[in-house]
């Protein structure tokens, strides 16, 4: 199995902030946001794998700022690792006020993804070969956020 440059599986969409996707202080919710970067991580990792894909686990979150109703959003996202059948996914999120035309980032996160057949069981997936400098570092600090994987899973 050959390796992928990075850019085979960069996803982008861009989502309009609705008043119904909002709180009370008109910002986007969390879970709205986290349902966002669910999806563009499977449509990612369904890109690199060639495969039907799982989430195995949501490993951070960051929440740097908030948009607000009428901003876009644009989520971005990529493999950044792959093991054996799992790869490790990066999410950002900016927010752009329209109007102002400002770009804000908003969100980072990074998920695991599992690649399985139709009977659910985990299938090998290609290398990840990074190109950029972004895409090296991630790829250089990727067995170090597996680490903190295995050891969350550790304590429970």
């Amino acid at each position: 199995m050959e390796n992928l440059e990075v850019p085979i599986s960069k996803t982008i969409q861009t989502r309009l902030v609705l008043p119904p996707d909002t709180n009370h202080l008109d910002s986007i919710f969390g879970g709205k946001v986290l349902a966002y970067i669910d999806e563009i991580a499977a449509l990612t990792a369904m890109k690199h794998s060639s495969s039907a894909v799982v989430t195995a686990s949501i490993d951070s979150v960051d929440f740097l700022s908030s948009a607000k109703v009428g901003d876009s959003l644009t989520l971005e996202a990529y493999v950044t690792y792959a093991g054996t059948s799992s790869m490790e996914v990066y999410v950002k999120v900016t927010a752009h006020n329209l109007i102002r035309n400002k770009v804000t980032l908003t969100t980072e996160s990074f998920l695991t993804m599992v690649a399985v057949n139709e009977e659910g069981k985990p299938v090998p997936v290609p290398k990840v070969s990074p190109q950029s400098e972004e895409e090296k570092q991630l790829y250089a600090t990727a067995p170090a956020r597996r680490e903190n994987r295995k050891r969350r899973a550790a304590l429970r």
